[in-house]
């Protein structure tokens, strides 16, 4: 079965009704494929939906959502082994201020074999 890695606003995306992405990103809930996250993507997930402007969820019920998620998804950590990978591609790519988080992601994908990363923001992995 093919691995998939949920980038995060994929994760974002699956909780917002509202939003013109919702459906596709169900639909992959339903498709026969291994996914998968990564622990840098559940931060930043919690990051992001603890300061929405308008509907910030409180801590307690995003942490609910996280619960769902590792019930669902595989979830990655970085490693040793990530983590060299992660200087590699540093040094090859030479990416600056939040470019690297993505870089980090991308390594901890590698690292597990992961070749494909679901995103709605294919320029943040294109190098």
């Amino acid at each position: 079965m093919s691995k998939l890695l949920l980038d995060t606003n994929v994760l974002i995306y699956s909780i917002d009704e509202g939003s013109k992405y919702f459906g596709q990103v169900q639909k992959l809930f339903s498709e026969p494929f291994e996914l998968c996250t990564t622990s840098k993507n559940l931060s930043e997930f919690l990051a992001v939906i603890t300061r929405i402007p308008k509907h910030p969820l409180p801590i307690n019920d995003a942490l609910l959502i996280v619960e769902d998620f590792i019930n669902v998804l595989t979830i990655y950590y970085p490693t040793q082994e990530s983590f060299l990978t992660f200087q590699n591609l540093i040094h090859k790519y030479k990416p600056i201020g939040l470019q690297i988080h993505d870089f980090e992601i991308v390594s901890i994908g590698l690292t597990n074999k992961i070749t494909t990363i679901v995103t709605f923001n294919e320029k943040d992995f294109k190098k």
